[in-house]
């Protein structure tokens, strides 16, 4: 009897320690406030949270609460959105789809389950306060166990700090959409490309890029930036430290507004074992590409009593951002020099008629789709470029073609694209068709239907658009709660565009069928074609939209209306 009695206590006790498990909620107090930021010494000004920019690291548990109080103390309505978290619509962060934002003086409160883990981050979704500064990291740690083994770990957070304000940048770029592109082609570069490729080459290369207005060096919007990491500049050093032979953790976040990073560590291989907060079966890479907005965790071990760096170069090579792993304070890495030659496009990215190619034989090729007429092209409008299909294209010898890539084929490259990237040390470097999910988030099933979407602009006038059509002039894209909807990009501009979908997860295809990676940004590079599926579980208003900050405010978004399901979940409670 009195072990019974003992046993119902125990019972109870572990109950109510269940109970108050679930019901635990985790509390931050943000203030979003005008804040003072130190490049090299010099003072700039931009946004911040708690009176710094970046914003402090948020730390969740999966299963528990979240109750984020954020004061405005700006003169401006704000907002922050939780990139990546899957949460109810009202909670999301967006101003005019989800919520109205969070006037000056204000204080909103954020509530929702944290219902995943991993590694994912913060910023504002109002005007261009996120390029300014206002950004931040969260880190869910899983319910169970980690399937992988760590020391300690580390957040890198990377960010392309502009001295200019994001507004004047939007300004410039309206005004010249080359404004900010220091990479254009000299006089020294047309007399290497004469004894390159010959005179009537060249000329007939440089002709085509004038005819459509553009240049092959056109691959950030913005250059000029320093590189951050965790807020910090290669001078002034920010430090992870470790004990050798220990596995440490790097939670990789690319925050930035613009820019994305080639990252390496030399010396030491890097284990890909998470994408976008979703656990992968882990891949040995040298160096790994990361488009704005994306994650990816990796596990090191450096075995020796020295300084490492992390470096991490912008995939135009304009700029980088580099800091040190150490085993004691006060040490700094030798910073590998960039690399300073900077990719070209070429007339794949355009994904466009290869006709002034020396060495390519049309008349062997089949399936090649001759709907590009390049005198449509004057002021660059890519909604009237046709969709190029190289999988279909028979008889084509690579390389016999000028101007265009050698390297092994990537499959989220086009063929011959002058951005596919190669590891500084000829190793390895990730490719998407690398990952593979851990553990498959959805049964697999096909979908209800597919939507296809032409991701287009008009260089000329900066704007930025979806099958033609920029946000202001475009409908909602529905979809219907339950419903498996596949999502097919056709990038027709000659710039890579991360692409955001809110609220939901994106399954990316990249062939491995139910192992495909579920991830929330899917960069879709010049050229190609990228499809991922959605399961359609998450009732209400979402922004979907390019990651690149200029290209979302000049008309690269759209807003997704889910219909149906949940009453209860589409109506979550704001405040």
């Amino acid at each position: 009897m009195k072990f019974r009695s003992l046993y119902v206590v125990a019972a109870t006790l572990a109950l109510t320690a269940v109970s108050m498990q679930q019901s635990q909620a985790v509390e931050y107090d943000l203030t979003v406030d005008r804040v003072a930021i130190d490049i090299d010494g010099e003072t700039t000004y931009g946004i911040g949270y708690n009176g710094a920019s970046p914003g402090p690291v948020l730390r969740f548990r999966e299963g528990e609460d979240a109750v984020i109080r954020v004061t405005n103390n700006l003169d401006e309505t704000t907002s922050i959105h939780w990139h990546g978290l899957i949460l109810p619509y009202r909670m999301d962060g967006v101003p005019t789809i989800s919520f109205d934002g969070i006037a000056p003086g204000e204080t909103f409160t954020y509530r929702f389950p944290v219902r995943q883990n991993g590694t994912y981050w913060f910023h504002s979704h109002s005007g261009f306060q996120e390029p300014d500064g206002a950004y931040g990291s969260i880190v869910i740690e899983p319910e169970s166990r980690e399937p992988f083994r760590f020391d300690r770990e580390h957040v890198i957070i990377l960010k392309d700090k502009h001295p200019h304000s994001g507004d004047r940048i939007m300004r410039n770029l309206k005004m010249s959409a080359d404004y900010y592109n220091r990479k254009q082609q000299t006089l020294g570069d047309l007399f290497s490309d004469f004894r390159d490729k010959g005179i009537e080459a060249t000329v007939a290369d440089r002709k085509a890029w004038g005819d459509m207005r553009m240049v092959p060096t056109d691959i950030e919007d913005v250059q000029g930036f320093k590189g951050l990491i965790n807020g910090k500049t290669p001078a002034q050093n920010w430090t992870g430290l470790f004990n050798p032979g220990e596995r440490v953790r790097l939670r990789f976040i690319n925050a930035s507004a613009m820019t994305y990073f080639d990252v390496r560590i030399p010396g030491l291989e890097m284990l890909v074992v998470q994408a976008d907060g979703n656990n992968v079966q882990p891949v040995r890479v040298d160096e790994f590409r990361i488009a704005v907005a994306e994650t990816y965790d990796v596990i090191i071990q450096p075995k020796e009593d020295r300084a490492y760096a992390i470096m991490a170069e912008s995939m135009g090579r304009s700029g980088y951002a580099a800091a040190t792993l150490a085993p004691r304070d006060g040490m700094k890495a030798d910073t590998p020099a960039p690399r300073t030659k900077t990719p070209l496009l070429t007339m794949a990215d355009m994904g466009m008629d290869h006709g002034d190619m020396p060495g390519m034989d049309h008349s062997k090729m089949q399936g090649m789709n001759k709907g590009v007429d390049h005198s449509t092209m004057k002021g660059m409008d890519h909604s009237k470029m046709q969709k190029m299909d190289h999988s279909s294209m028979k008889g084509m010898d690579h390389s016999k073609m000028q101007g265009m890539s050698n390297k092994a084929d990537d499959p989220f490259y086009a063929t011959g694209s002058g951005l596919v990237p190669a590891a500084e040390n000829g190793g390895r470097f990730l490719s998407y068709a690398d990952l593979k999910a851990q553990k498959p988030r959805y049964k697999l099933r096909p979908a209800n239907r597919e939507i296809e979407l032409r991701l287009t602009g008009n260089m000329e006038r900066y704007v930025w658009s979806i099958n033609g059509v920029k946000y202001e002039d475009a409908d909602p894209i529905r979809l219907q709660y339950g419903e498996r909807v596949r999502i097919t990009f056709i990038n027709e501009t000659m710039m890579s565009h991360p692409m955001h979908l809110h609220g939901m997860w994106s399954i990316l295809d990249n062939g491995n069928g139910k192992w495909n990676p579920v991830k929330h940004t899917v960069n879709v590079n010049p050229g190609t074609t990228v499809s991922f599926e959605t399961e359609v579980d998450e009732p209400g208003q979402w922004a979907f939209h390019c990651h690149l900050s200029y290209h979302a405010a000049a008309g690269m978004f759209r807003k997704v209306i889910v219909e149906g399901g949940p009453k209860s979940a589409s109506t979550s409670t704001i405040n």
